[in-house]
């Protein structure tokens, strides 16, 4: 049987017909190519840093010590994809505790009251105070004080560099603003405030004896209060 010239043709392609509500999602998936952008896109979202740091932080704030391998299974990663963000555990302390201490230092700024130089004595008598709340802090120094000083203290520390550098901004605003005229120099004085703190702060830890928060208070407070006399203060 002959075939027309016509149906030699291809056939054009037809107009889909619009789909209702209810099916559309469903042909959807019936008609459309599968491409790897599409496998990837409909793949579950893999978890991020932020994810991982958002999970520290509510570890942190049960008291639950960080275990890297069921944060890992918990985010759907890999331990290495975990090591590979945050470098060591001790690093991931780091930055939970350091988040901790800028937030206390942000909410003492708002809540300090006095003018000049009493002023800043204020912001760090309340910041003090707000770390010695701190109940995760105190229970990751109970759980382990050797391990706890080493995150918080030791020459590394990324705690300790950057509490330091949160209070050199501290006193370089109340530089700026007119509040202190510090015998110091502001690098110097910000690492001894921060000393002053973690010696009477971990004092239990170091030496035995009860944290001693009040002499921490009245030592920073007469760094903070001795003012340079009869020289105009630039900030460095």
């Amino acid at each position: 049987m002959k075939r027309s010239r016509e149906s030699d043709r291809p056939a054009a392609p037809r107009r889909p017909k619009r789909p209702s509500r209810t099916t559309r999602h469903t042909d959807a998936e019936q008609s459309a190519p599968v491409t790897p952008l599409t496998r990837r896109l409909e793949a579950p979202t893999r978890a991020t840093p932020q994810e991982l740091f958002a999970l520290a932080l509510d570890w942190w704030m049960k008291g639950e010590r960080f275990d890297i391998g069921r944060m890992a299974q918990e985010l759907g990663v890999s331990r290495a994809t975990v090591f590979r963000w945050v470098g060591t555990r001790e690093l991931l302390y780091g930055e939970v505790i350091s988040a901790q201490f800028e937030a206390a230092m942000a909410t003492a700024r708002d809540e300090a009251t006095g003018e000049g130089a009493e002023l800043i004595a204020n912001i760090v008598q309340r910041m003090i105070h707000l770390i010695v709340e701190n109940e995760p802090l105190k229970k990751f120094v109970q759980q382990d004080a050797e391990y706890a000083m080493r995150i918080l203290m030791s020459k590394s520390s990324t705690v300790e560099q950057r509490n330091t550098a949160c209070v050199r901004k501290a006193l370089e605003d109340g530089v700026r603003d007119g509040h202190i005229r510090p015998e110091m120099d502001l690098d110097a004085l910000a690492f001894v405030i921060i000393r002053i703190g973690e010696s009477f702060l971990y004092r239990d830890a170091i030496t035995g004896d009860p944290p001693d928060i009040q002499s921490a208070i009245t030592a920073i407070r007469i760094l903070v209060t001795a003012e340079k006399r009869n020289e105009r203060w630039t900030i460095p």
